[in-house]
């Protein structure tokens, strides 16, 4: 039967009856945007003949992309021209050559399952509106907690590694002194955190954010590869207590931004126990070598951290953002420390287990299903997958070290134990100069001027800068799988030939 046609209802001059959006008409565009991205990004993600970015200034990539919103909506063959016009312009971090990050390449099946959740916008904070994603987000947090070595944990997947150092902080801080969840700061003793002096800048920050205070971390010498210095440390840790301050966390990392240093975690995780600290190890860039059988002893010792930071998002390229926050204590403490229990999503009279309600143990109410991607990976890949995607990306940045030895006008800053690569070009001008202050001036301007060039050509990116007493120098990371070894001597011969004349 075809039911009648009621009249028009008007409220507020507003018609009610029917759909006001044309569902065939999004439909196809769409269709036609999908076809746009498989065509001009995911089939030309491994070709070396596309570039890497098509340079603009800012202005005047204001003036080629047509960026003001006008009260009208536009065609749809305008929408598909911006969006053209929007991945002609973009930098292509999947290509093989792009080094610029600490992530890189394209995984298709991370890709595959980005896809389906951005059509289906899940937030998982319910069982009831997220019941698939919340048991994906369980069964990694599980999985990888496995392999930091701990029997038992808590997790919580965040936006950014400096969120989850954010998150360890807060939780040490939480653990030290319950009341001030609900007190706040008044009356706290003054409070010190420890960290290596090569820590991510989000220490800091997160210092900051907390109400700790900057000058209250407390930077720990480093060695000259740039990990910490365990009696440096303790040495710190006295000193504070003489002081009057109140140490309460050490935070190691495995896996410095710049050098791809690994802090002995063992030796500190000493130290911590004996002043009875909260051991957290920013391991966001360094934890996916946990996935390698050869080179898991990076990490020697982490399972006697209290909480860890883990990035997927980047050796293991799931996709940004996937990041985790790993927690060895089961006694709820994530929950207790960040619950408000809102009665409107968190009612315990649902009628079903509303312990799969995680939501209540982030700070965030809306959260992303970020492990779906990396868990549609790891799905694909098997463990042995993934592993053999570290062995390989260490092995062709032990490829790139060995080529550099060979290479006249390379000089390494150090021997990496990383995928991080250091070095610097010395072009033929300087080559003969005496290593003094004049030719360490000269060659602080030649990365900078090599990376100028690089981008205006769009043959590839490389990250460079200066670093604790060292002038500008190249820091190239292997990731993608897509990389080759043809790759590794592109990116010598291209520095080469566009520093020659300098």
């Amino acid at each position: 039967m075809v039911p009648n046609k009621k009249s028009a209802v008007l409220v507020d001059g507003v018609v009610l009856n029917g759909p006001t959006t044309n569902a065939k008409a999004g439909e196809k565009f769409v269709e036609e945007a999908c076809k746009l991205i498989m065509e001009e990004v995911v089939l030309k993600a491994t070709d070396i003949n596309e570039k890497v970015c098509e340079w603009q200034p800012p202005e005047q990539l204001k003036k080629l992309l047509d960026l003001e919103v006008r009260d009208t909506g536009e065609s749809h063959d305008q929408l598909l021209k911006l969006c053209q016009d929007v991945i002609c312009f973009s930098v292509k971090t999947n290509h093989p050559r792009f080094f610029n990050q600490l992530y890189a390449g394209l995984d298709y099946y991370s890709l595959a399952a980005r896809f389906m959740t951005e059509a289906l916008n899940p937030s998982i904070y319910t069982y009831e509106v997220s019941p698939v994603f919340l048991l994906v987000e369980e069964a990694v947090l599980k999985k990888m907690i496995e392999f930091i070595g701990w029997k038992e944990g808590d997790g919580i997947f965040n936006p950014g590694g400096s969120v989850s150092n954010m998150y360890a902080m807060n939780l040490a801080r939480y653990k030290y002194c319950p009341d001030i969840k609900e007190k706040g700061l008044f009356g706290l003793p003054r409070l010190t955190l420890f960290t290596s002096a090569e820590c991510h800048y989000s220490m800091k920050k997160a210092a900051s954010f907390l109400g700790i205070g900057t000058q209250n971390v407390c930077f720990v010498e480093t060695d000259g590869r740039g990990k910490m210095i365990p009696e440096e440390l303790e040495k710190q840790i006295w000193q504070a207590r003489e002081e009057g301050t109140m140490p309460f966390l050490v935070c190691a990392t495995s896996g410095t931004t710049v050098l791809g240093a690994f802090d002995p975690l063992d030796e500190i995780a000493d130290i911590c126990e004996r002043h009875g600290l909260w051991l957290h190890v920013d391991a966001s860039w360094g934890g996916s070598a946990l996935m390698s059988r050869k080179h898991r002893r990076l990490l020697h010792g982490i399972h006697r951290a209290d909480s860890v930071a883990w990035n997927p998002h980047k050796m293991l390229m799931a996709g940004i953002q996937c990041c985790a926050l790993l927690v060895k204590d089961k006694s709820d403490l994530l929950k207790k420390c960040y619950s408000a229990k809102a009665s409107y999503l968190f009612q315990q009279d649902k009628f079903y287990d509303v312990s799969y309600d995680t939501g209540d143990k982030s700070i965030q109410c809306s959260r992303r299903p970020d492990a779906f991607k990396f868990w549609m990976t790891w799905k694909a890949l098997g463990t042995l997958g993934l592993e053999e995607r570290v062995n390989r990306a260490l092995a062709l940045s032990r490829y790139l070290v060995e080529e550099i030895k060979k290479r006249e006008g390379f000089k390494l800053l150090m021997e990496p134990e990383y995928a991080n690569i250091c070095f610097w070009y010395i072009p033929p001008s300087l080559r003969e100069m005496e290593e003094g202050p004049e030719f360490w001036e000269k060659l602080h301007l030649v990365a900078p001027a090599i990376k100028e060039r690089m981008m205006k050509k769009g043959s590839l990116m490389l990250g460079y800068q200066p670093h604790r007493g060292k002038v500008n120098f190249f820091r190239q990371v292997v990731i993608s799988p897509q990389v080759r070894r043809e790759d590794m001597d592109f990116l010598l011969d291209e520095i080469d030939l566009l520093g020659r004349d300098m």
